[in-house]
């Protein structure tokens, strides 16, 4: 009974997320919402966090990492119009949510660490998803995607984060920033620090 009750209201707030924080904020995409409505976000956080799972904000894992705010997940995933066709590499934030969400909309789905890449098994990747901000793309998440093979991900430009896509184009990717995100930076994807006087 208890389970059920817990089950119940999850849904309700998971429903209120919808309503409150997507829609009104542009993601309408009816196969997005659907798949953020059929996983619980509270299952992806610590047991002391379980209670914020819906708020609006950047919810803290430890470790440095973070689960983003849904809006920043819809958002993600209407720009990159995931299909059931595609082949998907999702670079973890350190929560597993969006592979989760992923898995809703598209059946190949691999997800690996932020400092894994080169690892990762089964590309060419006709779609990447980064959890999280990059300064640049590295050479060897490039190499994971096939040729015109897509990426959405954080985008850190002069401190700021902002949603950001890109194709890739005779071996490299090319990132086109769209609106400001709330996205963590993964410092595995810093840029190198220059010199400067």
């Amino acid at each position: 009974m208890v389970i059920e009750q817990q089950a119940s209201s999850s849904a309700v707030v998971r429903r209120a997320m919808i309503d409150s924080q997507l829609r009104v904020s542009g993601v309408n995409d009816p196969a997005v919402l659907a798949a953020m409505d059929e996983v619980a976000r509270e299952d992806f956080v610590p047991a002391e966090r379980r209670s914020v799972a819906y708020a609006d904000r950047a919810i803290p894992l430890g470790g440095g990492r973070v689960l983003a705010p849904a809006l920043t997940h819809g958002q993600m995933l209407v720009e990159a119009q995931v299909s059931p066709d595609d082949k998907v590499l999702i670079v973890s934030g350190g929560s597993g949510y969006l592979e989760a969400v992923v898995r809703q909309l598209c059946p190949q789905v691999t997800e690996v660490d932020a400092g894994a890449v080169k690892s990762a098994k089964g590309g060419p990747f006709s779609l990447v998803l980064v959890d999280g901000a990059v300064e640049q793309v590295p050479a060897e998440l490039a190499k994971q995607l096939d040729d015109a093979g897509r990426m959405v991900t954080g985008l850190v430009e002069s401190g700021v984060t902002r949603l950001a896509t890109g194709r890739k184009i005779g071996g490299s990717v090319a990132l086109f920033a769209l609106a400001e995100a709330d996205f963590a930076p993964l410092p595995e994807f810093a840029a190198p620090r220059k010199w400067s006087f």
